[in-house]
């Protein structure tokens, strides 16, 4: 079973696209930072539809002050997945011809392009052992 989790988008500016998003309808519904990661992940969705959530992600500037840019469209993120079987869905994604980018060495989060290079994250529902082959392969290009 796959089931539709969230879209992320990269912020420069967390309460402004907060407001705009509010304006448009949508609430926040939960929000993490990470000191050590140096980020704040803060999702939002319209009210009765929280399983179709938008994730807004806030790179703190570096320790110098400068705050990261995103040129090209690289302010979006990637569209997230939540499957039944993690190692099931990437051998299948592999044996099409798929790169798995980031694999689930963990057993819980895998990371694929679309043809035209969306990123699309892939989440265990629940949480599988580390296994092999998965465990020890390497990230491949970038996701």
């Amino acid at each position: 079973m796959t089931r539709y989790l969230h879209t992320m988008i990269r912020v420069t500016d967390p309460d402004e696209t907060i407001r705009f998003f509010e304006l448009v309808g949508l609430k926040e519904t939960r929000r993490f930072s990470s000191e050590q990661g140096r980020f704040t992940l803060i999702y939002l969705a319209a009210p009765g539809q929280e399983e179709a959530e938008v994730e807004l992600t806030y790179n703190w500037p570096a320790e110098d002050g400068s705050a990261e840019a995103y040129p090209g469209g690289r302010n979006f993120g990637h569209l997230a997945f939540q499957v039944s079987d993690i190692y099931e869905t990437c051998q299948r994604l592999q044996d099409g011809g798929v790169t798995i980018n980031r694999p689930p060495r963990d057993g819980h989060m895998a990371f694929v392009r679309t043809p035209d290079g969306i990123s699309i994250e892939l989440l265990q529902d629940g949480h599988l052992e580390p296994a092999e082959p998965w465990a020890s392969m390497p990230n491949v290009g970038s996701w």
